[in-house]
């Protein structure tokens, strides 16, 4: 079995699963023959929405161990998902920030509380969200006048986070929204623009920032799908390939680019877009704006592990979380191999693989093999090489 390293295939070797962790001792251990298959690290969507348990399963199942989620509230039912076991892991934004008009004003259960009107309200929204533990703070921007919070509420929004060690993702969908994300100095600018495209000044901008991309090229390729349904919006002609022309674009000036889908399955929400296997999708419009394999593997595993302070995944190696995903073929050359996946593992538990199980909706509940309290606690299975 070959292991990526997060630059490449290596040589085959033994990998330990020692409980909830990669041992190095595989004494005692269940042997697991995975000659000629890849090992991965679980992979990690950058942006995703969470309604309840059956999304974290549905996660798991398509190898995706992490879920970054981007707005969910209250506070409870967050607490009830992190009770979830044997299936993804996440962490998350809580409550986003929004501006008094604009579409997440409108969607139904937003509670006001979620508006920020000024700096003062920026602040006062990070403290509340940070007494709840979120992990991260996300703010919606929109283009001036099209109701989202002002430029200096979400430049304090930004700031609060900072003070209370929190980064923090802003949502762009056009370019005038794209241009006071980046003018936030917001860590991460979450979605493409489908009307415009992003300006050359905000590819610079964001370069000389060190800001990061979270480009969700699925949803957009959802919403175009719909414009072009129902007839397309104002302004110029959108296409997928302006969309992927932008991602090329920022991908090449040094931007890094994290792997996420906004993937959600709320009644609320715009469009629906199913949770796993999305992500394996997203790979392959990343491929058609022209990132490599090895490019994206990386934006699903170590770089976001990176970027969001995530030490104990990313990577297959002793004392890291054993999230792992088990493929047969070389998604290094073929990035589609990701989808033919013999094995999962969410912190060494296994899980049953979304076409082992006839495909995983997600409303399902966790289908996850739990194994004895004996293999948990000593090292219950090793790969050999």
């Amino acid at each position: 079995m070959r292991v990526f390293d997060g630059k490449r295939l290596g040589e085959p070797r033994t990998v330990v699963i020692d409980g909830a962790l990669i041992g190095d001792d595989p004494a005692g251990a269940e042997e697991i023959d995975a000659a000629g298959a890849a090992l991965l690290p679980g992979l990690i969507d950058a942006h995703v929405h969470l309604h309840g348990p059956g999304n974290l399963a549905a996660l798991a199942a398509w190898g995706v161990t992490t879920g970054l989620d981007m707005a969910c509230w209250p506070a409870e039912r967050v607490a009830s998902l992190r009770e979830a076991g044997g299936v993804a892991d996440f962490r998350t934004a809580g409550l986003p920030a929004i501006g008094p008009g604009g579409h997440h004003a409108r969607m139904p259960g937003m509670p006001p509380e979620a508006v920020i009107l000024t700096a003062a309200g920026a602040r006062r929204h990070v403290e509340a969200r940070a007494a709840e533990g979120v992990d991260y703070i996300k703010g919606v921007a929109e283009a001036p006048g099209e109701g989202g919070p002002p430029a200096d509420a979400l430049r304090a929004l930004v700031e609060a986070a900072r003070e209370y060690g929190l980064k923090t993702i802003v949502h762009a969908a056009t370019p005038g929204a794209y241009t006071m994300a980046v003018e936030s100095g917001a860590e991460f600018v979450t979605h493409t623009p489908i009307a415009g495209g992003v300006r050359a000044h905000d590819v610079a901008a964001m370069r000389s920032a060190g800001q990061r991309s979270i480009p969700t090229i699925t949803m957009m390729e959802a919403l175009l799908t719909a414009f072009m349904t129902s007839g397309p919006p104002p302004g110029r002609d959108h296409h997928l390939g302006e969309v992927l022309g932008d991602v090329g674009r920022l991908h090449r000036a040094g931007i890094e680019i994290l792997a996420g889908t906004d993937a959600n399955a709320q009644p609320s929400a715009p469009l629906p877009v199913p949770h796993g296997e999305s992500l394996h999708h997203e790979f392959e419009l990343m491929a058609r704006a022209g990132m490599t394999p090895v490019e994206i593997l990386r934006s699903a595993t170590v770089l976001p592990a990176r970027a969001f302070g995530l030490a104990d995944r990313g990577a297959v190696r002793p004392g890291m979380r054993a999230d792992l995903l088990l493929v047969n073929g070389d998604p290094t050359r073929d990035i589609t191999a990701t989808r033919d996946i013999r094995a999962v593992w969410c912190a060494g538990h296994p899980v049953t693989p979304a076409a082992a199980a006839g495909g995983l909706d997600d409303e399902a509940e966790p289908v996850v093999q739990l194994r004895s309290e004996r293999l948990r606690t000593r090292p219950s299975c090793f790969f050999s090489a």
